[in-house]
């Protein structure tokens, strides 16, 4: 599995409408096949401040995500809501082991 976390600061005034972009990008995400977890979290002393958990089966699952019609409306949507650039880090499941997911 490929497992990446993305940690979003967003301008105060743009909270709601990133949300709803997101929730709608995370619902498209879910039903691409090599995606095994796509999870939108909010953090509850900041509002501004989210996280995306993505995990994919594959490499060629994070390129056909970057490829789907969704990714790009969300991309164009968002665009102009982060208060800074988004931080990315990728990690390897320990457990439960890849042939769990």
């Amino acid at each position: 599995m490929f497992i990446l976390h993305v940690n979003i600061h967003i301008k105060p005034e743009s909270v709601e409408a990133f949300r709803a972009a997101t929730i709608e990008n995370g619902r498209n995400s879910r039903l691409e096949p090599g995606v095994a977890r796509f999870d939108f979290v909010q953090n509850s002393d900041d509002p501004t401040r989210f996280a995306l958990w993505e995990v994919y089966r594959t490499e060629a699952a994070i390129a056909a995500h970057k490829e789907t019609a969704h990714y790009a409306k969300w991309l164009e949507t968002v665009g102009d809501m982060f208060a800074e650039p988004r931080t990315r880090s990728w990690y390897t499941s320990i457990s439960p082991a890849d042939e769990a997911w």
